[in-house]
């Protein structure tokens, strides 16, 4: 891969490059490397290149949820850039649209962001441009701001108070209001991403250092984010006072050296590190690591948490203890709860691999049934795929899932998955189960039914293409063509993830009541995707 980005020039060429662009680099403060910011910036501006479009899922009716991204921060290792390349490597599952990596020395802040899969982005001779005991780290699906390059993470702005990058995960609910007074304050904003809003407040913030304007900034966010930021010389690490989106601290002990300190969004990143889970950072918390050690502040205080159940639900990794709480847990105490509200006469529980497993595995144990693995999904699909023609039924399923016909033919079967979202892939998957020769398919769902969209994160439909939000239990069932459908109670959802912390949760896409103040939903829909 070449040096820098694409240069711009002639409008003749815009589509060759808006190509060109889905594979190449933006480098930020790297020595001896162009930054081509400013090109990509104006060039954006005059809408000659359209959007990239998310990476595309093997389903492809979009019938699932995605997490708009992952965050690390790494402090206190002389190849810290490697290991925030191995942290977002496990972090992969919370966003494959674009990944980044910026990281310092004291003296310089160099970032390198680009599309794609964090290894396909960051190669021995990408990670060898990065040098520095500090890193921060982001991968994404996107959710607010246009899906391109520069809105790719970390976002790198110099300010008023200094050079920082910033990566964020989660969703403002006030970031229209927010950029109008901060641009007739003056500011000049690099992206459409509500990431740099943050930083925007920071460098307009009256407060005489940094810390306190960080904390006063944070202050007036309303809605969801974890985040980490890097500046020269520090490293801060926040979630917003509800404590929405996970953010973990761990630690490498270094004999007869500091510790290195780490931050990511689930804590299976850093069982690839060799690191220890220390705890989360707590709602409303600031914490800020130097040469010195770690610090914290609470910024906010008095608000109820209200963290995404649905993290549990689906999003995060099985082997990950978030919000206190292991989410294999979890999902076992959903799939045996499952079982004790909604078990019918079978003989067999399958689960939908992979976000279906875990629970299915609780249920057939509480059920007293065989588990199997009657489904079996292809790992090794690229994220993109050439579709046959039309007339070929069911293609993006069968693509990604193949059913295993002697474990299914004659066999009364519970067929356990995490939600259904419009329903279309959900009925292609029981088509498949009985075509494959089951006697019956009762579909299972270790959820509640989805109602609502998600303002704080997710990338949810709108509610008039949510199935649930416009047909009872009965029509969904027949639309499927399950002989039954079942869901979680959500009595039975927050009783499985419940444990002695008593941990608040957001169930607003099961219920509609939402923990934030009401926002203007054209404000926060996700960003279009481009046809």
């Amino acid at each position: 891969m070449t040096s820098g980005t694409v240069p711009f020039s002639s409008p003749k060429t815009s589509i060759r490059r808006a190509r060109s662009t889905m594979t190449r680099l933006l480098f930020q403060g790297v020595p001896g490397v162009a930054d081509d910011s400013e090109a990509l910036r104006a060039h954006a501006s005059c809408s000659l290149v359209p959007s990239f479009p998310r990476s595309l899922e093997f389903v492809s009716d979009g019938d699932e949820l995605h997490e708009e991204c992952g965050v690390v921060a790494i402090h206190g290792h002389p190849d810290a850039a490697r290991q925030a390349y191995l942290a977002l490597y496990a972090l992969q599952h919370r966003g494959q649209e674009s990944a980044g990596i910026a990281t310092a020395d004291g003296l310089h802040l160099a970032n390198i962001k680009g599309m794609g899969l964090v290894s396909e982005i960051f190669t021995d001779d990408v990670l060898r441009k990065l040098p520095g005991p500090m890193a921060i780290g982001h991968t994404r699906y996107s959710t607010t701001g246009d899906s391109a390059l520069l809105n790719a993470q970390p976002i790198r702005v110099e300010s008023t108070k200094g050079l920082i990058a910033i990566a964020h995960n989660g969703n403002l609910v006030n970031l229209g209001n927010l950029r109008t007074r901060l641009e007739r304050a003056g500011a000049y904003f690099q992206t459409t991403s509500d990431s740099e809003i943050i930083v925007q407040l920071i460098a307009h913030s009256q407060a005489s250092t940094l810390v306190d304007a960080i904390a006063d900034s944070l202050a007036q966010l309303e809605g969801a984010f974890s985040i980490v930021m890097l500046t020269r010389d520090r490293i801060f690490a926040a979630r917003d006072p509800r404590g929405f989106r996970p953010l973990s601290i761990g630690r490498i002990r270094n004999p007869g050296e500091p510790d290195t300190i780490i931050f990511a969004s689930e804590s299976c990143a850093f069982d690839l590190l060799r690191a220890e889970y220390l705890r989360d950072v707590l709602p409303g918390e600031l914490v800020m690591v130097t040469g010195d050690g770690v610090t914290s502040r609470q910024y906010a205080t008095g608000v109820p948490q209200s963290s995404c159940i649905f993290e549990h639900v689906y999003f995060a990794r099985p082997d990950s203890k978030i919000f206190g709480r292991w989410v294999q847990e979890s999902r076992d105490q959903m799939g045996r709860q499952l079982a004790r509200e909604s078990h019918v006469p079978a003989d067999v529980v399958v689960p939908v691999p992979d976000s279906g497993v875990t629970a299915a595995l609780g249920y057939a144990e509480q059920a007293g049934l065989p588990f199997r693995l009657g489904l079996i999904r292809n790992h090794y699909v690229g994220r993109t795929f050439i579709e046959p023609e039309q007339r070929v039924r069911d293609f993006g399923v069968r693509l990604k899932l193949n059913p295993v016909r002697n474990l299914l033919e004659g066999k009364r079967v519970i067929l356990i998955d995490d939600s259904i979202i419009r329903g279309t892939t959900s009925r292609k998957i029981v088509r498949m189960v009985r075509g494959a020769g089951a006697a019956e398919v009762h579909l299972r769902i270790s959820c509640p039914p989805t109602v609502s969209p998600c303002f704080y994160g997710v990338d949810t439909p709108s509610k008039k293409d949510l199935i649930a939000a416009n047909n009872s239990v009965e029509q969904i069932r027949q639309y499927i063509e399950a002989d039954s459908l079942a869901y979680l109670s959500l009595e039975g959802l927050l009783q499985s993830v419940q444990d002695e912390k008593k941990v608040g949760y957001c169930t607003a896409c099961y219920t509609g009541q939402y923990p934030t103040q009401w926002v203007d939903v054209d404000e926060i829909l996700p960003a279009a995707v481009s046809q």
